[in-house]
């Protein structure tokens, strides 16, 4: 579980340095032309990918919890 936290807190740390360098070098946009711009859609996608991570981080953690689970239960008696 240790080893899973540090590979999160990796992963975020790299997702958040990547949209540090990005950002600065990205177009804004013009609200009068109705264009979003390159800031927009690198934060979207930024998150989208964020969000990737977490669903897959969730999964991997709810699989180590069912195991740890499964395997209490095969160690305590019947009747508790």
């Amino acid at each position: 579980a240790a080893l899973l936290l540090d590979e999160w807190r990796n992963d975020m740390d790299e997702e958040i340095g990547a949209i540090n360098q990005s950002l600065p070098n990205t177009a804004a946009g013009d609200s009068y032309y109705d264009d979003v711009g390159g800031k927009t859609r690198a934060i979207r996608m930024w998150i989208s990918s964020v969000l990737r991570n977490i669903v897959h981080y969730k999964a991997v953690h709810r699989s180590y919890v069912n195991e740890a689970a499964t395997t209490l239960q095969s160690y305590l008696p019947n009747d508790i």
